[in-house]
């Protein structure tokens, strides 16, 4: 299991992301009421909260943009039907495909893959795993065409 300061940093922003969605609040507020929850092992700090707060609010900044590519790439998977936190699992590395150049695009599929084991379903591994690389491989390709605003 990683213990990573930015893998920590993933995991606070997908719950995060997750108060956003079901909770229906906004991103900022979300990313507030998640500072004062109590959390397992020593608080986030520092660069690793700017981190799970940037990628928690870029994400959902950035859900239209990135909502087209998921779903292109989830073969015959609408992002309604998928599991809440499979979509945003994928969306959040979708952002950081997009938003975040300096991280390597296999690092971020290692992280998605790996919460999705931890927060998931265990079919959800291959199925991250899959859109994830079907992504990556079109923006490497340019088959994606142009992203407004992404860094890639």
């Amino acid at each position: 299991m990683k213990t990573g300061v930015r893998h920590r940093a993933r995991e606070a922003a997908l719950q995060i992301l997750y108060h956003w969605e079901i909770g229906r609040v906004p991103p900022a507020e979300a990313a507030a009421s998640h500072r004062q929850i109590d959390q397992d092992g020593p608080p986030l700090t520092g660069p690793g909260r700017e981190f799970a707060e940037s990628l928690a609010l870029g994400t959902a900044a950035q859900a239209p943009t990135i909502d087209p590519l998921i779903e292109q790439h989830a073969e015959h998977w609408r992002l309604d039907r998928m599991a809440a936190i499979d979509r945003l699992i994928l969306r959040l590395a979708v952002y950081e495909f997009l938003y975040c150049p300096e991280t390597p695009r296999t690092v971020v599929i290692d992280e998605a893959v790996e919460l999705a084991r931890t927060y998931s379903e265990r079919d959800a591994v291959r199925f991250v795993n899959g859109v994830l690389d079907g992504i990556h491989r079109a923006l490497a390709s340019g088959a994606a065409g142009p992203v407004p605003g992404a860094r890639v």
